[in-house]
């Protein structure tokens, strides 16, 4: 079953969760990946990206790290 990982707000955000998914082997789907780039900067257009529930725990984590990193190199 797949679950809500979370939200993409742009398409850079969407490929780097992509990237981040594929290179650790975890299957996903991303709903409405083409709407945000018709509509730039409108928040509700996001891409949803899911997961399978098995996997959901160990992509928060990946994302997590992904997110800490990104902080600490600003």
């Amino acid at each position: 079953m797949l679950v809500h990982l979370m939200n993409a707000q742009n398409v850079g955000e969407l490929a780097m969760i992509k990237s981040l998914l594929e290179g650790n082997g975890i299957a996903y789907v991303v709903h409405g990946e083409h709407v945000s780039s018709l509509y730039p900067g409108v928040p509700f257009l996001g891409s949803r990206v899911l997961v399978e529930e098995s996997e959901l725990a160990r992509a928060d984590t990946l994302l997590r790290w992904l997110r800490l990193s990104i902080r600490e190199a600003v």
